[in-house]
């Protein structure tokens, strides 16, 4: 019993020993939490971009064909600069009012951007990239011209 006394009393060299051991515990999840934070606020910055720069060019739009191919190279380049995944990306549109074609002169113009964050680091084996995914949604609106669409 005195020598287990002794050892629990005796610091010698066992301070860096152990501030290397909790530091690093510590510090892994850290970085990965900020890692994560990182890749959360990157694609959401993206979505954000992208609903409403895909609805001002809608709206800046001559008609509903230049406005579809625009809107398309607008998601593109988004996508390609935000590092978003674009096979998880979905544009919706809705106006308002409700029931008419979408867009339309004088119509208020929604857009929702869909998207996901994969976690850093998860393995793609049973689903877990999925399974783990954040989701993230944006929209943004913007009013119609009247003469939209005319020419």
């Amino acid at each position: 019993m005195l020598r287990w006394r002794a050892w629990g009393r005796n610091d010698d060299g066992s301070a860096a020993l152990e501030f290397i051991t909790v530091g690093v515990i510590l510090l892994v999840p850290f970085a990965y939490l900020v890692i994560l934070l990182g890749a959360i606020q990157e694609q959401s910055l993206g979505a954000e971009a992208a609903a409403r720069h895909i609805a001002r060019t809608i709206a800046l739009s001559t008609g509903p064909e230049s406005a579809a191919l625009a809107a398309d190279d607008v998601l593109t380049a988004v996508v390609d600069e935000y590092g978003m995944d674009a096979e998880a990306t979905d544009v919706a549109l809705s106006c308002v009012p409700e029931g008419t074609e979408c867009p339309t002169g004088g119509a208020t113009l929604r857009v929702t951007v869909t998207t996901v964050v994969r976690m850093p680091f998860v393995p793609e084996m049973l689903g877990l990239d999925s399974a783990l995914a954040v989701p993230l949604e944006a929209t943004s609106v913007q009013k119609v011209g009247r003469g939209w669409g005319s020419g």
